[in-house]
């Protein structure tokens, strides 16, 4: 199931509680239900640092006024010492305030008022997101920016589609995100953010970093991606604001003399042409050329950002007349033939049906509650070793719930099995898993396939033969094969044919989470226990 905060077309004092929920968990970035705590977190450091800032002004404001009355005091004493101190009280209160009231006030300067903050500050940090978080949550925005083709001014100024929650990108946002593009070596994104960190300097943007740092950057990372001339512009401009920079004063001869290289290859190329009477004009026209069948050969990844920006293929007319809806009572069960449920076939190939108006909002509230303390780190089947591991491809946290967390999973799980007509004892537990920034699942499956011959071997419950999977959304905000999820609603297709073989048109995906918070709940139902529920097709692809 699905439920999202924000949503977007087309599938961010000391409290113990707090403290025992973040100290289970790492990956922060993986999970924006689990991010949540820490924004309590903060808030309770804010709060830290404001009674610390009260408590330094406290001390300042007695030392102000200590040194207010003295100044006074000392400026009438010192017009004429001896017939100051010829009266015998200002004589004792001289000795007083030498020998015992400097001393208080030395006291109170070297008083720290710190304490309760810094200890606060240092037991919360032991629960702080750590580098891999900041780089996790970095290279989420480059994915976002990659998918949905987003430049980069639009997310530094937060002009995101569908946003509650505005928020600017500084000067340091921007150069920090393309420092880390660049620790990557990857200079594309790190051109890209240097670049808009440059801009927002020349708009008159106050900030820390100096042009020339920006600059140093940008320059290199242009040239890495073989842009020779551009680089050496903004070499030039670098050098007009620090001449005496060692670096690019290397870097413009080094410019310079490439270009030159490069040119003279050009004429020495052209002299020959014009010397064999022929161009290669020809050529590389035949070189641009491509036929409609490469042309038509995009790559899955390309695939997948179309779906994910709505371009996916689109069902022709004559397919879509024969998807019907309909008042479904599951051949006659009980409980829904005076109730039935609403059904709609949602594909054809491979056949999809989609349930609405099938979880209640109590319902998805809850299993969020149950799910929310159990999120880990979610994790995907090595086709190598047949472990489970962590991959950069599934960016969520999942938890497993059974009827022993709540009675509610068990009515769930009857309701799956009472619509779908199959076993769910052997089926795997309910799956609930959260997105984290920039959350995504790549194209997968869900069944293993024949080079994975241990997938599900310690389960002894054979192969996945269907799934069932309840969305939340508002609107849509996940795709799956070629169509998006709506809230309150479920869809359920088979991964095998009757036959047990597997059904490799049921590739699907999670695109990444641009706005919200993004839940989602899964059945995966297994072979055990369905022999005659669903009975075995005699032809592979039956």
């Amino acid at each position: 199931m699905l439920w999202i905060r924000m949503e977007l077309p087309c599938w961010c004092l000391l409290l113990l509680s707090c403290l025992q929920s973040l100290s289970a968990h790492n990956d922060f970035f993986t999970s924006i239900g689990q991010m949540t705590d820490l924004l309590y977190t903060e808030k309770d450091l804010v709060t830290s640092l404001k009674d610390y800032i009260k408590a330094e002004e406290s001390k300042l404001e007695q030392v102000k006024r200590w040194a207010d009355k003295l100044d006074s005091l000392t400026a009438t004493a010192t017009q004429d010492p001896e017939g100051f101190l010829g009266h015998p009280v200002n004589a004792f209160k001289l000795m007083k305030r030498l020998n015992t009231e400097w001393g208080n006030l030395e006291s109170l300067v070297l008083s720290d008022t710190t304490d309760g903050f810094i200890s606060n500050l240092t037991i919360q940090r032991q629960h702080f997101p750590t580098d891999e978080d900041q780089t996790g949550a970095a290279k989420a925005l480059l994915r976002l920016q990659d998918t949905y083709r987003l430049d980069a001014n639009t997310i530094s100024t937060g002009n995101l589609p569908g946003v509650k929650h505005k928020s600017h990108m500084t000067v340091e946002d921007c150069y920090e995100l393309g420092k880390i593009a660049y620790s990557e070596v990857d200079y594309y994104h790190t051109e890209l953010w240097m670049a808009q960190a440059l801009k927002q300097l020349d708009d008159g943007e106050e900030s820390t970093l100096d042009k020339v740092t920006v600059l140093d950057y940008l320059s290199y990372a242009i040239y890495q991606q073989g842009e020779i001339e551009r680089a050496l512009e903004y070499t030039k401009r670098l050098l007009e604001l620090d001449p005496e920079h060692q670096r690019a004063k290397g870097n413009l001869k080094y410019f310079e003399f490439q270009l030159e290289k490069q040119k003279k290859a050009a004429d020495a190329e052209t002299e020959k042409q014009k010397e064999q009477g022929t161009t290669n004009t020809t050529e590389k026209k035949k070189v641009k050329k491509r036929s409609p069948k490469t042309f038509s050969l995009i790559p899955e990844r390309k695939k997948y950002e179309m779906l994910c920006r709505g371009e996916g293929i689109r069902m022709t007319p004559r397919r879509q007349s024969r998807l019907f809806c309909r008042y479904y009572d599951s051949n006659r069960n009980p409980k829904y033939v005076l109730g039935p449920v609403k059904q709609q076939d949602e594909w054809d190939r491979p056949y999809i049906v989609r349930y609405l108006d099938i979880i209640s909002d109590a319902e998805m509230e809850r299993i969020k509650q149950l799910a929310k303390p159990r999120l880990r780190r979610a994790t995907v089947h090595d086709p190598q070793t047949g472990k489970l591991t962590t991959a950069q491809y599934r960016v969520s946290k999942s938890a497993w719930l059974t009827g022993y967390d709540d009675p509610m999973i068990d009515t769930i799980n009857q309701r799956i099995e009472d619509l779908t007509g199959l076993e769910m004892d052997t089926a795997e537990e309910l799956q609930i898993a959260n997105y984290g920034v920039g959350g995504q699942y790549e194209p997968h499956f869900d069944f293993g396939r024949k080079d994975e011959p241990d997938a599900f071997k310690e389960l002894g419950t054979g192969n996945r033969i269907a799934t069932w999977l309840f969305y939340g959304v508002h609107t849509s905000n996940i795709c799956l094969f070629f169509f998006c999820a709506f809230q309150g609603t479920a869809v359920f297709w088979y991964n095998l044919f009757a036959s047990g073989e597997g059904d490799y048109s049921t590739r699907h995906a999670a695109c990444p989470v641009l706005v919200g918070n993004k839940w989602v709940s899964n059945k995966w139902i297994h072979e055990r226990g369905q022999e005659w529920r669903r009975p075995c097709g005699l032809s592979e692809a039956e």
